[in-house]
């Protein structure tokens, strides 16, 4: 009876583990991306700048540095993906939403782009010129909350 005890906690233990293990999938970082294609040695030198100003949490420098590399690379979706990534770092969603899409348009073959759990939150491309489509941002229910909402 100890014995049988015993197998159904190790088995019991292995299912934890396998579940756990199964369930803990890492997101990835979001890293700014090297400028594809023809681009502007200056458009190149200025995403270098911006993505070690990312990597080190300064938004407002890499916003600025990727702000002029899509302005050297208007066609760039990397340039525009890369912009919106330190707008949104900075909680400029509005905008970053635009460049998310823009580089969602630009770039229609970039897995990165479009697997991007920064995009993600946007929706479909096609429905870029709704406004009704924002990302998700958890409410506060009114519920037990001590306000009588007017009744």
């Amino acid at each position: 009876m100890e014995q049988t005890i015993r197998r159904f906690v190790i088995l019991g233990v292995v299912l934890v583990l396998v579940a756990t293990t199964a369930c803990s999938h890492k997101r990835k970082p979001l890293v700014p991306l090297v400028l594809g294609g023809d681009v502007k040695p200056q458009a190149t030198a200025l995403t270098e700048q911006g993505t070690h100003a990312y990597q080190t949490q300064q938004y407002e420098d890499a916003k600025h540095y990727f702000e002029q590399a899509v302005a050297e690379a208007p066609q760039s979706g990397q340039a525009h993906y890369n912009y919106a990534l330190a707008l949104n770092a900075l909680g400029d969603s509005a905008v970053a939403r635009r460049h998310f899409l823009e580089a969602a348009d630009l770039a229609p073959g970039d897995k990165i782009i479009w697997d991007s759990p920064a995009l993600s939150p946007y929706g479909n491309p096609e429905n870029k010129n709704k406004a009704t489509l924002k990302p998700f941002s958890p409410k506060r229910s009114a519920f037990g909350t001590g306000t009588s909402g007017g009744y």
